[in-house]
């Protein structure tokens, strides 16, 4: 394959689980994989391509065990990296994107039983309740809401919930991806429901499947066959989300009590936001506002930050909570300030420096 020389040609902006890329527009399709990747203005290393190296020289392949060739655009570096994607079943003990040297998720996600580290980078867990809808992230021009299941055994005071879809408005559209309910976990089946503007969205199974909106500014790919895909919101965020079970092993630990036949179909979910305002609210997204201070107090084990009041929302595409700003006439007038990610949290060990993360306990 001859290199791409002339900055003319199209180049392939592959989206990377939770941003080793700076995706800051979605791409047309194509079939011809690329052997470099180009960082935009806004990256630190804007302006740039980085080649692919030997080892790894295309970003694309249909082959889900090939190595593909990854860009850094957002730490001084500037590099590429050689990585395999993992089937979403390995998801609790590997990373999605897996290297000798990093064994952990990387940072913007969303797993379990929630357990969050925000913007400030200090880890909290915020609990909901089962069967009600949550905002996470409420922006002028970006509004991502969750719904919550979940399960309170006899002589709790609370549920044990989980993220079981996402719904999200942006740019006068409407997208939401859920987790379908099973009796019990068949890895082999596909539990991904998607929506797009109220309409039922099919996106044949297969690694690398892609669908774009008529507008090409929001990117849906599948990672694997099932169970996992990443959505791209031109110039906003990427976010990844893989449906996995509450497992045997999980019950037996946490002591779910959960009943025989529900295996809480739930999402493990991996944000990355690229701009915000310094307004932005939500149960993740106020930790990202300049003036947050956090009222979790530092050394307590489980630190737990409310706020359902403010962020409860009556449905998956709601944007009536009391702390909502979602605006979305206004949100092209407000200033915009980019996302720095720098930290990365293990749900499977317990947490590093990192921001953005939603894990369990």
């Amino acid at each position: 394959m001859k290199s791409l020389s002339s900055r003319s040609i199209s180049i392939i902006l592959l989206t990377v689980v939770t941003g080793f890329i700076q995706a800051t527009s979605v791409p047309e399709p194509t079939t011809t994989p690329s052997r470099e990747f180009y960082c935009s203005a806004e990256t630190r290393c804007g302006r740039q391509f980085l080649r692919c190296p030997m080892e790894c020289p295309t970003t694309t392949s249909p082959d889900p065990k090939a190595k593909l060739c990854y860009a850094d655009c957002g730490f001084p570096e500037c590099s590429v990296q050689c990585r395999r994607k993992t089937q979403p079943s390995s998801f609790r003990s590997i990373p999605i994107i897996s290297t000798s040297k990093y064994v952990h998720q990387a940072p913007g996600s969303a797993c379990f039983d929630p357990r969050f580290i925000g913007g400030d980078g200090i880890v909290f867990y915020f609990h909901g309740k089962s069967n009600e809808h949550f905002s996470l992230v409420s922006d002028f021009d970006l509004q991502i809401n969750s719904r919550f299941i979940g399960h309170r055994p006899a002589g709790r005071t609370r549920d044990f919930t989980w993220i079981q879809s996402l719904g999200i408005l942006f740019n006068s559209q409407t997208f939401s991806i859920e987790a379908t309910r099973a009796a019990t976990w068949d890895s082999e089946v596909d539990h991904l429901k998607f929506s797009y503007d109220g309409q039922d969205l099919v996106i044949p199974e297969g690694s690398l499947s892609t669908w774009y909106s008529p507008e090409k500014d929001v990117k849906v790919e599948r990672l694997s066959g099932k169970n996992s895909a990443v959505i791209t919101l031109k110039d906003k965020a990427e976010i990844m989300v893989t449906a996995v079970p509450v497992t045997k092993q999980d019950d037996k630990i946490h002591s779910y009590r959960l009943p025989a036949n529900d295996c809480f179909a739930h999402f493990e979910v991996q944000f990355k936001f690229f701009h915000l305002s310094s307004k932005v609210d939500g149960v993740l997204g106020r930790t990202y506002r300049p003036d947050f201070e956090n009222p979790a107090k530092p050394g307590v084990a489980m630190p737990v930050l409310g706020g359902e009041n403010n962020y409860r929302i009556a449905s998956l595409f709601s944007t009536d909570c009391n702390s909502c700003i979602f605006s979305p006439e206004s949100g092209s007038n407000q200033e915009t300030s980019p996302v720095m990610n720098y930290g990365t949290l293990d749900c499977t060990k317990g947490a590093s420096a990192g921001y953005g993360i939603v894990c369990r306990k």
